[in-house]
């Protein structure tokens, strides 16, 4: 069974509780109330359009209004980029503080409590979670080190788990261009989150959220201010338009806040 550790890396769960994980044994039994994120991906169990549908009354509970009130993209956009957050964020925190995880974690490896509101409980296995370098990780891709560059573990999530996330969500209407873009929302995020969390670590987080950002599958998906400083993503999440009349407020990283990309807040 999953153990109760609160993270196989201690100061990890002093990054915040998007960055906090859990760990089980590979291979170990699965039990209540611990699922395998890889449901949400699979055809014809309901997991996914479960999660959307509970996301959307969530939404229209905000404003006293009926599920319907919601559009179902738009509660499918919300959902995907709660669960990119609680994905990226526990692999950049460990890559930031102590290295990359020994193997790349595919959803089945993934294990989580599936509740609304913050970050949901999610488990390790521990074999994989075992960084490969103590000291850290390289961000480049100089010669003179035996350890792995950090663009390995952005291609591990990307091509991975993260792809099989963004395929899943793409029949509810959701552009790949807004699933992509929630993505590097996620990755930005997470590096804000720990910068917030301990200062100390701004520059290593910043280093591998820009590993990430700089991945063929995000390039195209947001623009960096003088020195990387100021990101804005190049799409919206469609969070304003839960809210009657779509006047919900705007993400700080929103396209449409900075006036970028022309045609108003409908569409995107």
């Amino acid at each position: 069974m999953t153990e109760p550790a609160a993270a196989p890396m201690p100061h990890l769960a002093a990054l915040g509780p998007f960055c906090a994980f859990e760990t089980h044994t590979e291979g170990s039994e699965l039990t209540p109330p611990w699922r395998k994120l890889s449901e949400l991906t699979e055809e014809g169990n309901g997991v996914l359009r479960e999660r959307v549908a509970s996301v959307r009354a969530s939404l229209a509970a905000n404003y006293g209004s009926p599920p319907e009130a919601v559009e179902q993209r738009v509660a499918a956009s919300v959902a995907h980029l709660g669960l990119m957050a609680r994905v990226i964020s526990p692999a950049l925190g460990l890559a930031t503080l102590h290295g990359l995880p020994s193997r790349p974690l595919t959803l089945g490896d993934l294990r989580w409590g599936s509740s609304l509101g913050g970050a949901f409980r999610l488990s390790l296995p521990r074999e994989a979670a075992t960084p490969v370098a103590a000291e850290g990780v390289r961000h480049g891709c100089g010669a003179g080190s035996d350890t792995r560059p950090v663009s390995t573990l952005a291609e591990d999530l990307l091509a991975g788990p993260v792809h099989d996330l963004v395929a899943a969500f793409a029949p509810f209407s959701v552009s790949r261009h807004i699933l992509w873009g929630n993505v590097a929302s996620a990755v930005n995020g997470a590096a804000t989150g720990i910068t917030a969390a301990a200062p100390s670590l701004a520059h290593p987080a910043r280093a591998t959220a820009l590993s990430f950002l700089q991945h063929p599958q995000l390039r195209n998906t947001h623009t960096l201010g003088p020195h990387n400083t100021r990101f804005t993503r190049r799409s919206c999440c469609l969070i304003y338009r839960a809210a009657p009349g779509d006047a919900g407020a705007l993400c700080g990283d929103c396209v449409l806040l900075h006036g970028r990309g022309g045609g108003g807040r409908g569409g995107r």
